[in-house]
């Protein structure tokens, strides 16, 4: 396996209805391959607008089962002709219920991995998560893929050092963070954290946002996704704060060890003295 991976995210606008919006990131998806990308991840609930502007049941229509519903297979069929790994964002029903803000991960063969549930659930006016989902139960898995170590940490999750570190700890080499959020709330923070993270962790850093409103509220989603390396660098320019766009990057994989070798953060750590953190 080739030391440098290059790599793909999409910011997208929402379209209007899901089978637009899936067949818009399956031409993406195309675009990315023939560019030589062999991964690419989409944002949170890619297939469904940010219905958590609002409180309202009819929403719950977005949701499908992971892996069987109806985009995770089309996903793994995209994955089979694109030779990619897709990170695949969606709003998941286990069963009556029992609904998760979720992330399949797809190898470039079309094989399923798994998933990860989103941990942290925010309920704040524009962002009323907890009206729908329930914490991620599923733990910080690390799947083996055909590009390397890929991790899933999901929007909100990404103000909580803990899970970084936890998919660092299980071996990750690239995380994706899908999101959707808005100018006015976290804009300030969004060049600050996920570099941060992929220092502190040493990896690399997918971070997606949406760009542009929809329908159900006010939040004005303000794109600039990135890829950040284990030192904190940008890779390549940020992506637009208004337009949809298709970022591929090369990501060399081979800083990872070169940095955990310089500042040897995971040597230094001293797990023995951190029961408080897990305290109530």
């Amino acid at each position: 396996m080739t030391d440098v991976v290059r790599a793909a995210l999409v910011q997208a606008t929402w379209t209007g209805d899901t089978e637009s919006m899936i067949a818009k990131h399956e031409e993406h998806a195309r675009e990315a391959a023939r560019q030589g990308a062999k991964v690419i991840g989409f944002q949170e609930v890619f297939n469904a607008p940010y219905f958590c502007q609002v409180q309202e049941p009819e929403h719950y229509r977005w949701a499908e089962p992971v892996p069987d519903g109806p985009t995770v297979r089309r996903m793994c069929e995209l994955a089979r002709e694109t030779r990619m790994v897709i990170v695949v964002p969606v709003f998941e029903i286990e069963g009556e219920g029992f609904y998760y803000n979720t992330a399949a991960v797809i190898d470039a063969d079309g094989t399923y991995l798994g998933k990860y549930r989103k941990h942290h659930i925010p309920q704040v006016k524009g962002f009323w998560e907890k009206y729908y989902f329930r914490p991620g139960n599923a733990g910080w898995p690390v799947f083996d893929t055909a590009v390397g170590k890929v991790g899933v940490y999901i929007c909100y999750d990404r103000h909580f050092p803990e899970g970084w570190r936890q998919l660092g700890l299980n071996g990750a080499q690239l995380v994706y963070n899908p999101s959707a959020t808005h100018r006015g709330l976290s804009s300030h923070l969004w060049q600050l954290e996920q570099p941060a993270a992929a220092v502190a962790n040493e990896y690399f850093v997918a971070a997606i946002n949406r760009v542009g409103q929809e329908e159900y509220g006010d939040n004005d989603f303000y794109g600039t996704s990135y890829f950040v390396d284990p030192r904190g660098r940008f890779v390549g320019e940020v992506a637009s704060d208004k337009a949809e766009e298709l970022v591929v990057r090369d990501l060399d994989f081979g800083l990872i060890e070169q940095v955990r070798q310089q500042w040897a953060f995971y040597r230094d750590r001293r797990p023995d003295a951190y029961d408080g953190l897990v305290q109530p």
